[in-house]
């Protein structure tokens, strides 16, 4: 077997602890892994060499394209703004339903891997025009020992943003470490309630996601809750209301929470999402006091909107993930009742797009 440590994608993992026998523990994600040398965590992408922890996807970037801020979804961020967006390999979930397991399911090859230094990346985002940077399409928690420095020089080349598109299963470790390296923006995929996760995630313990979204909150990052409803497993009403109120409890009435439609992909065909269930989690989300629920993956649907929560203004009409029409003020207030609408960053797209689709 070759010295992995030869290829520039294996470098020394930044979070764990020696125990004894040689073995160790992976303190990256709330799995918190025990690996004896030799052997990989639960993601794969973690591996006990001679008795050190090595991350194998250190740059090893599986997919790299800039994409609109809004199919995150993000959409109090950065409006209108493109991100260059990136993943590596695995996942330290298990979803039955990913939508890129394509990725998310192929363990890293080092020998076969290409290295992507953080210059590179700057580069390509400056050449594309994008406004930040983005990990996303897999779990980006397993990008944290590369994303780090990424974040630290792309702040200082002038990147406006560098955002997570998460399970949000980090450990407090990492995410005051991404935090402080330049992460400002984190979406948090929420699955339902514990049964989901412990039935067809892979077990995870959701109340240490809502902690993390509490804590981001906390460090000053721009927070998106996101429910993917999916069909006969989280779409019950007391499911719905269980992730309303803990998004109210956790992370306030302000912070954007999304209920996305589902559609049959890796391992589970059940139908795809009623878009009655959908409009029925808004409406619950509304009546308990989120002011800025969203229907996601139903193209052209009125939720897809901003509404102002206190005049019902309609402020930024979107389709899937364009923004047709922005009316925030500079000062990100409602033009109708001045009302301040939390938004982070600038508006980055033009004042009114596509307009022969209004």
């Amino acid at each position: 077997m070759p010295d992995l440590t030869n290829y520039p994608t294996v470098q020394k993992a930044l979070f764990y602890e020696r125990l004894s026998d040689r073995a160790v523990k992976c303190n990256l994600c709330e799995r918190r892994c025990e690996i004896r040398p030799g052997s990989k965590g639960f993601c794969r992408t973690r591996m006990n060499i001679d008795g050190e922890l090595y991350t194998l996807v250190y740059g090893d970037i599986s997919a790299v394209e800039s994409r609109p801020i809004e199919i995150k979804p993000f959409f109090h961020y950065w409006p209108g703004s493109t991100a260059l967006t990136f993943s590596t390999w695995s996942c330290n979930l298990s979803c039955v339903w990913c939508q890129n397991f394509h990725l998310s399911k192929l363990e890293p090859e080092p020998s076969k891997a290409v290295y992507y230094p953080s210059e590179k990346m700057v580069a390509l985002a400056t050449y594309n025009g994008d406004a930040g940077l983005c990990a996303s399409f897999q779990e980006p928690t397993l990008l944290s020992e590369w994303a780090i420095p990424l974040f630290k020089y792309a702040k200082e080349k002038g990147v406006k943003y560098c955002c997570y598109v998460s399970n949000g299963y980090m450990t407090l470790e990492v995410l005051k470490a991404l935090s402080e390296a330049g992460l400002d923006g984190l979406k948090i995929d929420i699955k339902g309630d514990g049964e989901t996760y412990e039935k067809y995630c892979g077990g995870a313990d959701v109340d240490k996601v809502w902690r993390n979204a509490r804590k981001a909150k906390k460090l000053g990052l721009h927070v998106e809750i996101v429910n993917l409803v999916v069909r006969d497993v989280n779409d019950d009403e007391e499911t719905l209301r269980s992730v309303i109120g803990r998004h109210l409890k956790e992370v306030s009435s302000e912070t954007p929470l999304h209920f996305t439609r589902y559609f049959p992909a890796y391992k589970f065909d059940n139908p795809p999402t009623k878009v009655e269930t959908l409009e029925k989690a808004y409406e619950l989300a509304k009546k308990a006091g989120v002011l800025y629920p969203y229907i996601g993956n139903v193209s052209g649907h009125r939720y897809e909107n901003t509404y102002c929560p206190n005049c019902g203004e309609k402020l930024i009409q979107r389709y899937e993930y364009y923004v047709l029409r922005y009316k925030i003020t500079k000062e990100k207030k409602c033009p109708k009742c001045a009302m301040v609408i939390p938004i982070t960053g600038e508006y980055c797209g033009k004042q009114e797009r596509l307009a022969y689709l209004l």
